[in-house]
């Protein structure tokens, strides 16, 4: 038992025991604990007593609460607490408080959000409700604090039955079939709200349901809400029948209003420009000018790009909202659409200034300018005194103090939360001390936040060389993209998993390494082998070198497959070859697509680092050859 007013143990053995007494929700133990931190002036006694607050929380008086938040301001477990205090006083309508403590939160959730609203509306301040209707204009389920404003926001009439109507299609559209009826109890005059089960038996993972429910007519067509479920079952079939989904529409067609075919045509089109169907953009023009969401009108600007119509491309470009044209990936392709219409000028003024971001879209401009990239030589190193004012830091040392104690997660927030804003030299001189720490990740994550004064060994490192040289021979591959892509899969962090068991540095799924492990002899496969990092690279590099052989030897398709799959990368390909840049635009997936650009950026800045021949990113990429849709190689491997 700990002594309250002495430690008998030294302070990691205290600490580790006040986690525990946490984790355990003792709040005896954990207090005394918390005493003895504070009395040793322990770098991570701010934890016990956090901790100890957390736990009693909902009994704890105002004053005491502020006391503490007052003494630890600038600490992402303040920020915390401050939280879950502010979700115990919307819970206790503790209006005047809520409000006066809210503008101090950093991070903010659903929950606290529409007791904030609500608080608002309670001290009848303008446009309080109106100011929250976002709140209700999205698929997600939100929690049970915002069932009160939205029944109250529907008393007040700001809430209107057009209102139910478009996050029921958010909803659809979303797949998100419990907040579809949660939304339709809004429409409390439709009598089909008696058939919810037809919300499940549409939303059924197998695309035959929604098939035979559409042949059989099983759903009415004489109610909004009869003609809405119909047009979520069509929207479910075109995911992967977009033809099949039309053929059914043209039989029921005629009992919809205009506005709702001009709606199914935007999804129908949609779907077919994720499937890459040559009638994507004739189904778009059957929208009659409806608004397109920003997720249509990235998809109308992918099949444009997979047509080769540059004047499509601008056109929509040009009409999407401000903030989507803003962003690296249109600006490039704005840019690439005026080059091919030969207005050179009006494309160098997009390109120059594009061309100065070190990212995918920047490697891309700079080589339509004419350029390679340079040689990525360290614009700044940290030196001594400037990582010893960062390694004074406090947040920085209760990082470095947990980290000892293995509590990765709380060490990471620490460190995020201490360099959040920092300039360029200090992001400069804590990534340095970061790596000093072994801390790879963070290093790199650290230094890929500067501006404009770069370093850019600490953005991509070669850990592990000896090895990594040995495999990258054996199995004949660019030693830069396989940099790339662990850079891209685990930072470096040999005990990386994911949230599907992954692991490792190439972040190899228990299947893959079985069927890796036969391959190459080895006679017993265990998930812990590739923990360690020689085999994991010998795996991954492995896999590589077959996801490779299966791609055409086109390291973007093969990039695409170590992701998603081979089979699926090389559906992705055309008929016709196409530059591997519109491949890449338009792979479906979003995380594969922004997953090869990534990796593929990499690798040209690797290239750099490792004193390997200059290429530009767009001679990297290449070109993806056309693949004969009806002899697809169906002897690929599974996506394993």
């Amino acid at each position: 038992m700990l002594c309250c007013t002495s430690l008998q143990a030294d302070e990691q053995t205290v600490f580790d025991d006040a986690y525990a007494a946490y984790q355990k929700r003792d709040i005896k133990t954990l207090s005394v604990a918390a005493d003895a931190l504070l009395a040793s002036n322990s770098i991570l006694a701010p934890y016990a007593e956090y901790w100890r607050l957390l736990l009693n929380l909902e009994a704890t008086d105002s004053t005491t609460v502020q006391t503490f938040l007052g003494r630890y301001p600038d600490t992402p477990f303040a920020d915390k607490l401050r939280a879950e205090w502010l979700k115990i006083l919307g819970k206790h309508e503790k209006w005047e408080l809520m409000l006066a403590e809210y503008p101090k939160l950093n991070n903010e959730d659903a929950t606290i959000a529409c007791f904030v609203a609500l608080a608002r509306y309670s001290q009848e301040q303008d446009n309080a409700l109106e100011d929250a209707k976002p709140l209700w204009f999205t698929p997600a389920d939100q929690p049970s604090s915002c069932d009160a404003l939205f029944s109250t926001m529907r008393q007040q009439k700001v809430l209107t039955i057009d209102d139910a109507w478009v996050r029921l299609r958010l909803a659809f559209q979303a797949n998100q079939v419990q907040v579809a009826k949660t939304t339709a109890r809004y429409l409390a005059a439709y009598p089909d709200l008696k058939r919810l089960k037809l919300f499940d038996r549409v939303a059924d993972k197998t695309q035959e349901n929604p098939q035979k429910m559409l042949e059989k007519k099983s759903i009415s067509l004489k109610t909004r809400l009869g003609r809405e479920l119909n047009l979520y079952a069509l929207e479910r079939l075109a995911r992967s029948k977009p033809d099949v989904a039309v053929e059914l529409w043209e039989k029921i067609a005629s009992n919809f209003n205009k506005e709702e075919k001009n709606y199914f045509w935007g999804r129908m089109a949609l779907q077919a420009a994720r499937n890459h169907l040559p009638d994507a953009l004739d189904w778009y023009k059957k929208v009659e000018g409806t608004p397109l969401d920003n997720e249509q009108y990235a998809w109308k600007a992918r099949a444009a790009l997979r047509s080769g119509n540059w004047d499509v491309l601008l056109t929509t470009i040009n009409a999407m909202p401000q903030i989507m044209q803003n962003d690296s990936t249109w600006r490039y392709w704005q840019a690439r659409a005026l080059k091919a219409n030969n207005d050179i000028s009006a494309a160098n003024v997009i390109f120059t200034p594009l061309s100065k971001e070190q990212n995918y879209y920047g490697l891309l401009a700079e080589n339509e300018l004419g350029q390679y990239v340079s040689a990525p030589v360290s614009s700044y190193r940290a030196n001594d005194t400037d990582i010893a004012a960062i390694e004074k830091l406090p947040g920085v040392q209760r990082a470095i103090a947990l980290s000892q104690h293995n509590l990765r997660a709380e060490s990471r927030k620490e460190w995020q939360w201490a360099t959040r804003n920092l300039d360029d030299t200090r992001l400069i001189a804590a990534a340095e001390l970061a790596m000093r720490q072994d801390w790879i990740d963070l290093a790199i994550n650290t230094a890929d936040k500067t501006q404009t004064r770069h370093d850019f060994a600490l953005r991509y490192p070669t850990p592990y060389r000896d090895k990594m040289q040995i495999y990258a021979k054996e199995n004949q591959l660019d030693e830069a993209w396989i940099y790339g892509l662990i850079r891209q899969e685990s930072r470096f962090v040999n005990y990386a998993r994911s949230g599907v068991g992954a692991s490792g540095l190439m972040q190899i799924m228990p299947a893959t390494a079985k069927w890796i492990a036969k391959r190459i002899g080895v006679p017993e496969c265990h998930c812990d082998m590739m923990q360690h990092t020689d085999t994991n690279i010998q795996f991954g590099t492995h896999y590589l070198r077959h996801v490779l052989d299966v791609s055409d030897n086109q390291a973007v398709m093969a990039t695409a497959a170590y992701n998603a799959g081979p089979g699926r990368a090389k559906r992705w390909a055309g008929t016709a070859a196409m530059e591997a840049a519109v491949y890449i635009e338009s792979i479906p997936f979003g995380e594969t697509r922004d997953y090869v650009k990534k990796v593929m950026a990499n690798a040209q800045f690797y290239t750099q680092r490792l004193g390997l021949p200059k290429q530009g990113l767009k001679q990297r990429l290449g070109t993806i050859n056309a693949v004969d849709a009806d002899t697809l190689d169906s002897t690929i491997d599974p996506d394993i």
